[in-house]
């Protein structure tokens, strides 16, 4: 089966440089696409006694996402949600067959058990698209998801997307640039007004919290930097239905709340068009704005659509109990680019990173399995019994709603009983729990250090770049 996502390219895959199959005595090697939770999880559990592997990803580090939006306002510096991958696993800087590649994934020849790859644009490189192959025993996709936006039209020309570290970076220097603009002379009241209007679409834990973090660098640091601004900055948080629709109906009553003292406009309303300036409502009203932020999801990327693979309801790679795409051989998907196929009789898990990294712990403890079995080469896993398949519990949900004020969900799903809770407690333990989640002890010492500091002096307001 030959999925190339691009037909019409002129590749000869017989003249491409790259990793040839493994020989007869060497380790079997493991091919894993994406460096997000999924992938992460799994390469940090991965046994590479057994095994070989090799990373490619158009970037370099997992993003701690829970905490990005605090990284938009100075709140935590970048680095502090940014791991890099060769720390999550050694093997791949110091092994002498384990390689990162920083690249994209372009295309899945499942037959000749290869992957064709296109390295990082305008980077010198000799051409331009440089292309390889890598040459794979077990394939692993975690490449994650795109942000969905309805195909509504002017969304990517115009929306900050908040899913990387540098979105926000983008959403930081526009924010900044924003409040420093305002206070040029001959600014209109008007413009003044539409530049330092920031906009989010989307009333997910993304949203809301970023929405948090706006209203608390407002109270605190505006106020007292940007003197001239602080009457004409504010929040608008557009959701079409609920805020928070999957936490408990108090939880939710409770941020509408909050976040209204705090400043934030609430509007229920859905997007028809974004132009440069302004939003226009599907009821016709028009909203002006200096900063937009989109956070309405996620949907399966381009390269997900193109692959010649069973799709799960969603149009997310299908996968059955074992984290397997049954359709091929030594094929595994997991994370937010893969779901239950229709006939495992299990419904596709939301693209939460709790999902993607038990996934990943799961995947990893299976190749182990299978390796000391001798199925770690290309076509030998067929007859070896897998064990138990992947089962989900979910644990719960947090969400931060700013001035040191959180939700905590510990209900297993929406009809469940269970703890639910929000307030200054709430906020205490979404610290707790998220500083002990963060990966690396550098890390969880760079985030505490950040927070001391911001408490003590504030955000830092430098615009870099």
């Amino acid at each position: 089966m030959a999925n190339l996502i691009d037909s019409d390219a002129e590749v000869d895959d017989g003249r491409l440089p790259g990793l040839e199959p493994t020989k007869p005595g060497e380790k079997p090697r493991v091919v894993v696409l994406g460096s997000g939770w999924a992938a992460c999880r799994f390469l940090k559990g991965l046994d590479t006694k057994i095994y070989d592997v090799v990373c490619i990803s158009p970037r370099n580090h997992m993003v701690f996402t829970p905490l990005l939006a605090s990284t938009c306002v100075g709140t935590l510096e970048f680095r502090s949600v940014a791991e890099p991958v060769s720390r999550i696993q050694p093997a791949l800087s110091g092994a002498p067959n384990s390689y990162f590649y920083l690249a994209s994934c372009m295309g899945v020849d499942t037959d000749k058990y290869e992957v064709y790859c296109e390295a990082t644009p305008n980077a010198g490189l000799p051409s331009d698209p440089y292309l390889f192959k890598v040459a794979y025993d077990k394939l692993v996709i975690a490449a994650g998801a795109d942000p969905l936006t309805f195909n509504i039209k002017g969304v990517r020309e115009h929306a900050l997307f908040l899913r990387e570290v540098n979105h926000a970076q983008e959403i930081r220097k526009k924010l900044l640039l924003n409040l420093m603009l305002s206070e040029n002379p001959g600014i209109l009241e008007e413009e003044r007004k539409r530049l330092l209007h920031c906009v989010v679409i989307g009333g997910g834990p993304t949203g809301v919290e970023f929405s948090g973090e706006l209203s608390d660098f407002i109270m605190r640091d505006v106020r007292q930097r940007y003197s001239h601004a602080k009457d004409y900055i504010r929040v608008t948080l557009i959701e079409a239905n609920e805020i928070l629709s999957s936490f408990e109906v108090g939880l939710r009553q409770y941020a509408t709340n909050h976040l209204t003292r705090s400043g934030v406009h609430l509007v229920q309303g859905v997007v028809k068009e974004v132009l440069p300036d302004k939003i226009l409502l599907s009821d016709g009203t028009d909203i002006p704005y200096g900063l937009l932020v989109w956070s309405t999801g996620v949907g399966p990327s381009q390269f997900v659509k193109s692959l010649d693979l069973p799709k799960a309801p969603g149009g997310r790679i299908g996968i059955d109990e074992w984290l397997r795409v049954p359709s091929v051989e030594d094929v595994f998907a997991l994370g937010d680019c893969a779901g239950f196929l229709e006939q495992t009789g299990k419904q596709v898990l939301p693209a939460l990173a709790q999902v993607a990294e038990r996934q990943g712990k799961y995947l990893a403890e299976l190749f182990r399995k299978i390796g000391k079995e001798n199925g770690g080469k290309a076509g030998c896993a067929a007859d070896i019994p897998l064990g138990d398949p992947f089962i989900y519990r979910h644990l719960g949900s947090m969400a931060s709603v700013g001035r040191y004020k959180a939700l905590v969900d510990l209900r297993q799903n929406k009809d469940a009983k269970g703890l639910s809770m929000a307030g200054f407690l709430s906020w205490f333990i979404w610290r707790s729990a998220y500083l002990t989640r963060v990966v690396s002890w550098r890390n969880r010492f760079y985030v505490a250090v950040n927070w001391a500091t911001t408490f003590v002096f504030g955000r830092d307001n430098s615009r870099i770049g």
